[in-house]
């Protein structure tokens, strides 16, 4: 009997030709920039252009999606050309759609020149919409099995939710939008949580410097008690009355419970 040996499958390919790799750079780097960068010289313009435009718009329409208010307040032609500018100077770390709006973030951040049009406040919005974005996609869930949801906030440990994020920004960004678009930051900063609830919505709660200093402590030591946590706070505000501050903060903590942001007592 015949011994029919299977071909086997883990052999490398075939290194590309060097000409096929230079025809694939051209064709990218033409459909990035179309302006600066000629198109492959085999390839004929109306084909090109279909490429072009699906690319393009393709990028410009998820972008959109993730960040509605920047783009409304941007208008049109201003969107599209940063979309360009994106397109054209950054590199992506990753090859997944979801994490889009993060590159744009960090192109914003770290390559974008100031433009005339821009608005001062538009890395801090940017940054709060991709928040929002993220709290929504994210793996972490606010998991019921560490946290008893009844128990006592006060000599209990309160358990902060994996998906309530923190934030302070120079700008009021929850309020901005089309008809509201300040000139400089306000005085003071803006602190928010946002947050996904059981029901998988997002929200945000604004808050105030107490309240966040409050679940700083609860998440920098996870073995401390409501209670103790209220007691640090009266300290360091010098209050003359702590008792009013421990009143004041288990209504905060129910609060804050209700919302979800804290998910009960530390089983």
């Amino acid at each position: 009997m015949s011994e029919h040996r299977r071909p086997t499958t883990d052999a490398p390919a075939p290194a590309p030709a060097p000409g096929f790799i230079a025809a694939q750079l051209a064709f990218a780097g033409h459909i990035r920039d179309p302006e600066h960068r000629p198109a492959p010289a085999d390839i004929e313009d109306r084909r090109m252009a279909i490429y072009r435009d699906l690319f393009f718009n393709n990028i410009s329409g998820l972008l959109q999606t993730a960040f509605p208010v920047l783009y409304k307040i941007l208008g049109d032609e201003c969107w599209q050309g940063l979309v360009r500018d994106f397109l054209v100077r950054h590199r992506c770390s990753t090859p997944l759609f979801p994490e889009l709006a993060q590159e744009l973030l960090d192109y914003l951040a770290h390559e974008r020149e100031a433009h005339a049009d821009d608005p001062p406040f538009m890395l801090e919005l940017a940054h709060y919409e991709w928040v929002e974005l993220a709290v929504g996609t994210s793996e972490d869930e606010a998991d019921d099995t560490l946290a008893d949801p009844a128990g006592d906030l006060l000599t209990g440990v309160p358990l902060v939710s994996p998906v309530a994020w923190q934030l302070s920004y120079r700008y009021p960004v929850h309020r901005i939008g089309p008809e509201y678009q300040p000139s400089e930051p306000d005085g003071e900063p803006t602190h928010l949580i946002v947050y996904r609830n059981r029901s998988d919505g997002v929200e945000f709660m604004q808050i105030n410097a107490v309240t966040q200093r409050l679940l700083q402590l609860l998440e920098a030591h996870p073995d401390r008690t409501g209670a103790s946590a209220l007691q640090t706070i009266a300290a360091e505000l010098a209050h003359p009355d702590p008792e009013k501050v421990l009143a004041a903060g288990q209504a905060l903590l129910e609060d804050l419970r209700a919302r979800d942001i804290i998910l009960g007592s530390r089983r």
